[in-house]
């Protein structure tokens, strides 16, 4: 039987391994990803189609619980009853705490910390309308975290803590949920080999003097025990166990996929 997921912010990086890692699992899927980024999600919603898998696109600002709502529309409507929700969708901003305006902080809680409240509210009703989750086929419901969820990076304050908040969402999910048969987890990425990290280091080099691609490097040998940058596959590994039977008595968990820099 054919299992339906969505996966918010996966026209590129991490949200694009996934999407395509569960659809080799046996999942259909729903490619999310804002307007700016519809060309993206339309290329991986083909490359779903040629493994054999339905896919579908619906663009939408996981920070507008609207617009998510009708993103969980879509894809009932267009895939079947849904089983799991992967809000992976996030952005990052590197600036000094002293420097942050209110703007820079709505924006990134707006984004990383409602959109995740936004996906897991509106999934949970559905799936809890659908009533196709039991506790032999839990619903699954999952999140992206980051390393600085357990120890925040220093001109990455407001991000990190945005992060923090997803671990407590999680966990708090997971007490709500479990009555329902639905599972919540999330995932923790270090330091990846994305766009996301791309600007990551070019704005930690501006402050200090580095060249595009040094911060990265130094972080990797210095931080990484493996010695090498994560890739968005090496994320996607782990949230298909979190999307897979496997994980049917993990609940409340942030799971850290790293190489080996936090220590849980």
């Amino acid at each position: 039987m054919s299992r339906v997921a969505i996966v918010t912010g996966s026209s590129r990086g991490i949200g694009r391994a996934i999407a395509l890692r569960i659809a080799r699992d046996g999942y259909d899927v729903c490619i999310n990803d804002v307007a700016s980024n519809q060309s993206g999600a339309e290329e991986v919603a083909k490359e779903i189609q040629a493994l054999g898998r339905k896919a579908t696109v619906a663009i939408a600002d996981v920070s507008k619980l609207a617009e998510v709502e009708q993103m969980v529309q879509k894809a009932v409507n267009d895939l079947g009853p849904l089983n799991t929700i992967i809000a992976n969708a996030g952005i990052a901003q590197v600036k000094p705490l002293l420097d942050l305006t209110e703007q820079d902080f709505e924006n990134m809680f707006r984004v990383n910390v409602f959109g995740v409240q936004n996906c897991f509210q509106a999934a949970a009703k559905q799936l809890i309308k659908q009533g196709n989750c039991t506790p032999e086929a839990p619903g699954k419901m999952i999140a992206c975290a980051s390393i600085v969820a357990f120890k925040p990076f220093a001109l990455l304050s407001h991000y990190s803590s945005s992060k923090w908040a997803v671990r407590g969402l999680t966990q708090a999910y997971a007490m709500e949920m479990a009555e329902h048969h639905i599972t919540v987890n999330a995932y923790a990425p270090g330091i990846v080999g994305t766009a996301m990290w791309d600007l990551i280091d070019e704005k930690l080099g501006e402050k200090t003097g580095a060249k595009k691609g040094d911060t990265i490097k130094k972080y990797t040998n210095e931080l990484i025990a493996q010695k090498r940058t994560s890739v968005p596959e090496d994320v996607a590994k782990l949230v298909s166990f979190l999307c897979g039977p496997d994980s049917d008595h993990v609940t409340g968990q942030t799971q850290v996929v790293d190489g080996g820099i936090i220590y849980t």
